[in-house]
C-alpha cells in the first residue's frame, strides 16, 4: 500500500528533512548564537567583532570601529587585510561570498592564515548574515572597493568591484537583525561597551571605538590600553583597597605536542573585600563557564600559597591547609590563554575544553614562586589574608551548622513572619520583600494568597559588602530571606532547583531610606545569590508616587514625569495657545500644544541642572541658543563656532575669553561664575549628557518659544511674558480643583490601594534586575557599600549634580 507524507503515522525516507546552507541557522538559531533574546542579539555583534580582532592578533589590524545606527543596525569596520575577493576554485563564486554564506567556511581551520583565532568553527559571520534582514559587506583589497548586499543570508547580487581604494585595506560589515527570527532587536550600549573594553584590555595596542548614534548627539567611547590585562586588574580594583600596589603579572609560552604554541597571560591582585572575581579568556573569548585554564590557575594558586605559607612558618595555629576558597578571598584575577585550534563546549564557546590545565599550573607554580621569593612581604600579606579567611570559614561552618539545626538553611522550618502562598509550583509563586512590619501587614491583607508570599523586613539589613560570611549568617533578617527563598547560599551550595519562588520582588518606600534598603538587598543578592539575578528572578516593585483625584475620577501616577504629563494634559483641554509678537502671532492646540509643554518641562529641568553646574542661569540661556553650532566635538574644533559663543557671552560682563584646547585640537570659552571661579565651556562640557539634552530641547521648542504667550479657554484669556511663567501657570491650572497626594511610604496606602497599584499582575509595573556588566556592577557596589570612604566621597561629588530625585 502506498504511503503519503501527509499521514502523521508514516515515518519513512520522505520524513527525513535535509536543511541546506543557512536554512538550519534560521530554523534553529539558538544552536548557533545561544538564544534569540538579548544574549543572542549581542552575540551577533561579537561574532563580527571577533573576526576583526583576529586580524589584530595576526598582526594585520590596529583599529576596530563599532557603530550602532539609529535603526538598530550595526556597522563593524577594521583596517585589516580585507576578506579575500578572488574567485573560489571549488565554489565558483567569490571567496567573500563563500565566507558569508557557507557554514564551516573560513581561513581558520589550519594555522597558516591565523596562528590564533577566536572564530574557529567558520559559522560566525555566516550566521549573522543568515539572521539579518539586511546585510552589507564592503571590502578594501587589491587597490579597489568591493561591495555585496544580502537579505536573510541570500546574496542580492554578486560581489561588485567599485572605485579605487588606494592603499586602504580592511572590511566593513553592516547588518540589521531579522525581527522575524530574533525576539530582541534593540542593542544595549553598556553590554557592548563591556565586551569591547575587555577586548581592548586583552590586546595591547588595539584601539576599539564604539559609537551610539541613537542618542540625540552621538555618544562615542574609545578603548585603548597599553598595559594589557595588568591594567584590566587596576580597572577592576579601582574602587577597592588593595593589599599590594602593583598587580602580579606574568606570561609565558608552552610548546604543544602538535607543534603549535600556547601563550598564557595571568594578572591578579588582592584587595580587602570578602569576595573574588576571576575573568578567564581563550583567544579573546570570555569563557563565562571557565574551563581547563581556570582549573589550572586555581589549583596552582592554592598549592603555591600553601607551600610558601608552610615554609614561612605562618600556619602554626592552623589545623589544616588553606582551601581554594580561602586563597581566593579578595582576589581579582584575569587569565588569558591563546591557543591554536582550541576546543570549546558549543558554538557560543562558554567553556574551554582544551587540555591546558597542566601547562597553566606549571607556569604559575614557576612564576609565582619566583615572585614570592623576591617579594616576601607581599606573600605574607596574601597568606595572612587567606588565614583570616580560613578562620572565618570555620566560624561560618559552625554558624551554618547551628542555623541548619534551627532549620534556617535547609528549608526545615520557614520563618514565622513569612506569610506563604498556597501555590506549590515555584514558577507561579512570588515573594515580596517588604520594608517594615506595618507595610508588610498591609501587603499581607492586600495580596492574592494563592500565589503571593510576603516577608516583612525589620529595619535595614546588614551591609554584606563589609561583613564576612559568619557575621552575615548571624543576621536575623538575612537568615529569614535565605530560608524563605529556599535555594541555599554561596557558589557551592546555591541550588536553583530548590528555589521556592521564581519572582522575588523588592518593595520599599519611595524615599531615601527605601532606596538604601533596596541597595542593601541588591548588594546581598549580587554578592551571595548572583545566580538569582542572572536567571531573571529579582524584581523591584514600582509603587505609585502620586494619586490625583477630581470628583469621582481617581488616577495613580508612577513617577514625576508621568505626573507632569497628566496635569499638562488636564490643563490643555479646550485650550488654544497663542505665541509670538504682534503681527506675527501663531496658535497651537490639542496634541501639538501638549507636546510643546511637555518638552518645555523637560527643558526646564535640564535648564536647572545646567544652571547648578555652570552657576549662572544667564550662561545657560546663551549656550541654549539654537542658532549657535555647538553640538559635536567637531563644532568646538571650528574656531568660528566658538567665537560666536564668545560674542553671545560678552554682554554678560563675566570676563569671557577665547582659549585654545591643544589636547583636543579645539577651542573653548572661559568665564567667571558669581563666586569668581573660572569655568570653561568646551569639549568636556559638550560631552556631558545634560549639555547635549539642553541643546536638543532648545532646538525642539524653538519653533514655539516666542513670548508673550496667551492661554485662551472659552472667553478667558491669560497672558504670560516668558516660557517659565507659562509653564508654572499651566501646571497650577492642571491641579485646580484636584486633590493631589504624594506617597512617601507604602504605609500611606491601604490594602486595596496597594493591591491595585503595586501588586495586581494585570496593572502593576515591575522592574527586572539584570546584570549586564559584572565589572561595572562590582565597582559600583564596592564604591557605594565598601570601606573606602574617600572613593565614595569622590563618586558623590562627581555625580551630585546628576541627581534627579532627592528627598531632603
Amino acid at each position: 500500500m502506498a504511503t503519503t507524507p501527509s499521514n502523521p503515522n508514516d515515518y519513512g525516507a520522505s520524513s527525513i528533512k535535509v536543511l541546506e546552507g543557512l536554512e538550519a541557522v534560521r530554523l534553529r538559531p539558538a544552536m548557533y548564537i545561544g538564544s534569540t533574546g538579548e544574549m543572542g542579539l549581542h552575540h551577533l555583534v561579537y561574532e563580527v567583532v571577533d573576526n576583526s580582532v583576529d586580524e589584530c592578533m595576526a598582526g594585520h589590524a590596529t583599529k576596530v570601529s563599532v557603530i550602532v545606527r539609529t535603526d538598530n543596525s550595526v556597522t563593524v569596520e577594521d583596517d585589516g587585510r580585507g576578506i579575500p575577493v578572488d574567485l573560489h576554485p571549488d565554489e565558483g563564486v567569490s571567496a567573500a561570498q563563500v565566507v558569508l554564506t557557507k557554514l564551516h567556511a573560513g581561513g581558520k581551520f589550519d594555522s597558516n592564515s591565523y596562528k590564533v583565532s577566536g572564530g574557529l568553527h567558520g559559522v560566525g559571520v555566516s550566521c549573522v548574515n543568515a539572521l539579518s534582514e539586511q546585510f552589507e559587506v564592503e571590502i578594501w583589497r587589491q587597490g579597489y572597493t568591493w561591495t555585496q548586499e544580502y537579505s536573510r543570508g541570500i546574496p542580492l547580487a554578486p560581489l561588485k568591484q567599485g572605485g579605487k581604494a588606494g592603499r586602504k585595506t580592511g572590511t566593513k560589515v553592516t547588518f540589521k537583525p531579522d525581527a522575524t527570527v530574533m525576539d530582541a532587536t534593540v542593542f544595549n550600549y553598556d553590554t557592548l561597551a563591556a565586551r569591547l573594553r575587555q577586548l581592548a584590555f586583552l590586546n595591547r595596542g588595539l584601539t576599539i571605538q564604539l559609537t551610539d548614534e541613537r542618542t540625540e548627539i552621538p555618544h562615542t567611547q574609545e578603548f585603548h590600553y597599553e598595559g594589557g590585562i595588568a591594567e584590566f586588574i587596576r580597572h577592576l580594583n579601582k574602587s577597592k583597597n588593595v593589599l599590594h600596589d602593583k598587580p602580579i603579572y606574568f606570561e609565558g609560552d608552552r610548546d604543544l605536542p602538535n607543534g603549535g604554541k600556547l601563550s598564557i597571560e595571568v594578572a591578579f591582585q588582592y584587595n580587602d573585600s570578602y569576595s573574588d572575581i576571576i575573568f578567564t579568556f581563550a583567544n579573546n573569548i570570555h569563557t563565562v563557564d571557565g574551563g581547563t585554564h581556570l582549573s589550572g590557575f586555581r589549583t596552582a594558586l592554592t598549592r603555591t600559597i600553601n607551600a610558601y605559607g608552610q615554609s614561612a612558618g605562618l600556619f602554626k595555629d592552623m589545623k589544616e591547609s588553606l582551601s581554594g576558597d580561602d586563597v581566593r578571598e579578595g582576589l581579582t584575577a584575569v587569565v588569558s590563554v591563546k591557543i591554536p585550534q582550541p576546543q570549546f563546549e558549543g558554538q557560543t564557546k562558554g567553556k574551554l575544553n582544551s587540555d591546558v590545565s597542566g601547562d597553566v599550573q606549571k607556569l604559575i607554580n614557576e612564576k609565582l614562586g619566583e615572585y614570592f621569593d623576591k617579594n616576601a612581604s607581599v606573600m605574607k600579606r596574601i597568606v595572612g589574608k587567606a588565614i583570616d579567611a580560613a578562620r572565618a570559614r570555620e566560624a561560618a561552618r559552625k554558624a551554618r551548622d547551628l542555623t541548619r539545626r534551627k532549620g534556617a538553611l535547609d528549608g526545615g522550618g520557614l520563618p514565622g513572619k513569612l506569610a506563604d502562598c498556597q501555590e506549590k509550583d515555584p514558577s507561579r509563586c512570588e515573594l515580596y520583600l517588604v520594608e517594615g512590619e506595618s507595610a508588610g501587614g498591609t501587603a499581607k491583607t492586600g495580596r492574592d494568597r494563592r500565589f503571593q508570599a510576603i516577608l516583612p523586613l525589620k529595619g535595614k539589613i546588614l551591609n554584606v559588602e563589609k561583613a564576612r560570611y559568619d557575621k552575615m549568617l548571624g543576621h536575623e533578617e538575612i537568615r529569614a530571606m535565605i530560608t524563605a527563598i529556599g535555594a541555599g547560599i554561596g557558589k557551592d551550595e546555591f541550588d536553583p532547583v530548590k528555589l521556592r519562588y521564581h519572582k522575588i520582588i523588592i518593595m520599599t518606600d519611595a524615599d531615601v531610606d527605601g532606596s538604601h534598603i533596596r541597595t542593601l538587598l541588591l548588594t546581598f543578592f549580587f554578592r551571595h545569590m548572583q545566580e538569582l539575578i542572572t536567571r531573571g528572578h529579582v524584581f523591584v516593585a514600582q509603587p505609585p508616587l502620586y494619586r490625583i483625584k477630581k470628583g469621582k475620577d481617581e488616577k495613580y501616577i508612577k513617577d514625576q514625569k508621568e505626573f507632569t504629563k497628566e496635569i499638562l494634559q488636564r490643563a490643555t483641554k479646550g485650550v488654544t495657545l497663542e505665541f509670538g509678537q504682534e503681527g506675527q502671532r501663531s496658535t497651537i492646540e490639542g496634541t501639538e500644544c501638549r507636546n510643546f509643554l511637555i518638552s518645555l518641562d523637560d527643558y526646564n529641568q535640564v535648564y536647572d541642572q545646567m544652571g547648578r553646574r555652570l552657576r549662572d542661569a544667564r550662561i545657560v540661556e546663551q549656550i541654549a541658543r539654537p542658532e549657535l553650532i555647538l553640538d559635536t566635538k567637531a563644532d568646538f574644533q571650528n574656531k568660528a563656532n566658538v567665537q560666536a559663543l564668545l560674542a553671545a557671552l560678552e554682554p554678560l560682563k563675566v570676563g569671557a575669553a577665547l582659549v585654545q584646547d591643544e589636547l583636543h585640537d579645539a577651542w573653548g570659552v572661559t568665564y567667571n561664575d558669581p563666586t569668581n571661579m573660572e569655568r570653561t565651556i568646551g569639549i568636556e562640557l559638550a560631552a556631558h549628557a545634560d549639555f547635549r539634552r539642553l541643546r536638543a530641547l532648545a532646538k525642539q521648542i524653538s519653533k514655539y518659544n516666542h513670548g508673550p504667550f496667551v492661554v485662551a479657554r472659552d472667553e478667558r484669556r491669560e497672558t504670560r511674558a516668558v516660557w517659565s511663567e507659562l509653564l508654572a501657570y499651566l501646571k497650577e491650572e492642571g491641579m485646580r480643583d484636584a486633590s493631589v497626594q504624594r506617597y512617601k511610604g507604602l504605609g500611606e496606602m491601604n490594602a486595596e490601594q496597594l493591591w491595585e497599584t503595586t501588586m495586581n499582575p494585570e496593572k502593576r509595573s515591575l522592574l527586572r534586575v539584570d546584570l549586564q556588566d559584572i565589572t561595572e556592577s562590582d565597582q559600583i557596589f564596592s564604591t557605594l557599600m565598601g570601606e573606602d570612604v574617600e572613593n565614595r566621597r569622590k563618586f558623590i561629588e562627581q555625580n551630585a549634580l546628576d541627581v534627579r530625585n532627592l528627598d531632603i
